[in-house]
């Protein structure tokens, strides 16, 4: 039996209780199979009636929230007591976390509206925005919404294309790496003008003094 027949079994036996319990696991970095292939199958099994469109929204998206929640709090309670006492064997000193803090909460908070969209970066984020500690309500905020645009692309895109929705993912998961390639190197001459910026400052300032 393939991996989608089992999916289609496990959703007949459990119903939406398989979004609820295997979208955590996804999150916590065992992707078997990756999340946005059971959402999108999901959307297809609610084409085809075997579950309800709206319910399965609601399902994956209690699943999502589940799962990114847990990452945070292993990151916050785990993870950042064993970076703060052991970091300096891997050269990462508690300064370099809270700098690191800083950077995010000026640049990386939309980060979580789309980390969702691409694999191994989901499963990985929330573990570190614990780890560097950014209070729980921003964290909610914008990861809680990034979860549902993730949700409702997804099971929407299978509900839409139905027998077509492999074939559709195929072409959003291609054209999203190319759109991230393009975004982090965006991203890169945004950071080098910046950092190009303050050395002419600091030269300026140099040859005043």
């Amino acid at each position: 039996m393939n991996v989608l027949a089992w999916i289609e079994r496990m959703f007949e036996h459990y119903g939406y209780f398989v979004l609820l319990l295997g979208l955590p696991v996804d999150f916590i970095a065992l992707p078997l199979p990756p999340g946005q292939t059971t959402l999108t199958y999901t959307g297809y099994l609610a084409y085809k009636g075997v579950l309800q469109f709206v319910p399965s929204l609601l399902a994956g998206y209690a699943g999502s929230v589940i799962g990114v929640t847990i990452t945070y709090w292993l990151g916050r309670r785990i993870g950042a007591p064993l970076v703060e006492r052991y970091g300096k064997w891997i050269f990462l000193k508690p300064s370099h976390l809270e700098k690191t803090r800083r950077i995010y909460e000026k640049y990386g908070n939309k980060m979580l509206l789309i980390n969702f969209f691409v694999p191994g970066v989901r499963q990985f984020f929330g573990y570190f925005v614990g780890i560097i500690r950014i209070p729980y309500r921003t964290f909610a905020l914008y990861a809680y919404t990034g979860a549902a645009i993730w949700v409702t692309a997804f099971v929407g895109i299978g509900f839409v294309f139905g027998e077509q929705w492999q074939y559709a993912i195929g072409l959003v998961e291609k054209y999203l790496k190319y759109f991230f390639m393009g975004l982090g190197a965006l991203l890169l001459v945004i950071v080098y003008l910046k950092w190009r910026k303050w050395r002419l400052k600091v030269a300026k300032l140099s040859r005043n003094s």
